[in-house]
């Protein structure tokens, strides 16, 4: 790639002429002297082989190239200054990536609010997003792949503080046997029932947290896919409320009218990968999303 021949400097003082009307004025809000801001943009022209300002009386206007130019150059001169801010920031120990890792139970609300929140405040910093279930937020932990976890659980030498409490309710389709038996159900109805199971995300510590036992059981992936099984009648299975809300106010999904067990809580915690060593980006991303939670 041929090195450029002009300078961020040089498209800088174009278009302070362009800004102020003329030479005379852009010198004097640059603090330069006039005869160095024509140089500049003589030299520019030059360089570039095209006229980029034509006299009209006292001021100083864009041609057509050079209106096309400078737009472009604006972009260049924007992205150079995010450069030197983003390098200055690193400077001061400020993270250019916050791995944060999210059990797939934490409210997609409170995320994308916290999340917005923090993008005017980053700096620049990146955030990689990774949503897990049970386990996989104890092994992204363990195996230092995460500076900021939301789980269901403190592993053995971190600390974590609790975040919320998500509820988790049994429901089935409206029309699943369960509900026209018309009765309170037991654990023996349940048993005889396939049950629709959110697969743990984890390798090597899995957990079936909230699995009956019984031989039929389906596992998915995510929460959205119980929560489209269970829409489409293939079972029962405990699901958190906020993500059935509207197919239960709908009368899509109805809770199953269960003799004990069918609302469970599970209180997801906030836990620091490297709590030694917590940067500025992933405090600051912690305490917007601490605040979301504490308007819940």
């Amino acid at each position: 790639m041929k090195a450029p021949k002009v300078t961020l400097e040089q498209w800088r003082v174009l278009q302070a002429v362009v800004d102020h009307g003329g030479f005379a004025q852009a010198a004097a809000r640059l603090h330069r002297s006039q005869s160095s801001i024509s140089y500049t943009v003589a030299k520019l022209q030059e360089q570039l082989g095209v006229p980029l300002l034509r006299l009209e009386g006292r001021k100083a206007r864009l041609t057509a190239a050079g209106e096309v130019l400078l737009r472009r150059s604006q972009a260049l001169v924007s992205d150079a200054a995010e450069l030197e801010a983003l390098a200055q920031n690193l400077e001061q120990g400020w993270e250019p990536e916050v791995r944060l890792v999210v059990d797939a139970a934490f409210p997609s609300d409170h995320l994308m609010q916290a999340l917005k929140a923090f993008v005017p405040l980053s700096r620049g910093t990146r955030v990689q997003l990774n949503e897990v279930v049970l386990s996989g937020a104890d092994e992204a932990l363990l195996e230092g792949r995460a500076d900021l976890v939301i789980g269901a659980q403190v592993p053995q030498g971190y600390l974590g503080d609790p975040l919320l409490d998500v509820e988790f309710i049994a429901v089935a389709h409206h029309r699943h046997r369960l509900h026209r038996l018309g009765r309170e159900l037991t654990h023996e109805d349940l048993r005889r029932e396939l049950q629709v199971v959110i697969r743990d995300s984890g390798l090597y510590i899995k957990r079936d947290t909230g699995w009956l036992g019984s031989e039929h059981r389906w596992s998915v992936t995510s929460i959205d896919k119980a929560v489209a099984a269970l829409l489409s009648e293939l079972g029962f299975g405990w699901v958190p409320l906020h993500q059935v809300q509207g197919y239960l106010e709908q009368g899509k999904l109805k809770p199953l009218p269960l003799r004990e067990g069918q609302r469970r809580f599970a209180t997801l915690y906030m836990i620091p990968g490297h709590p030694e060593r917590i940067g500025p980006a992933t405090c600051m991303l912690a305490n917007i999303l601490r605040q979301s939670c504490r308007h819940e």
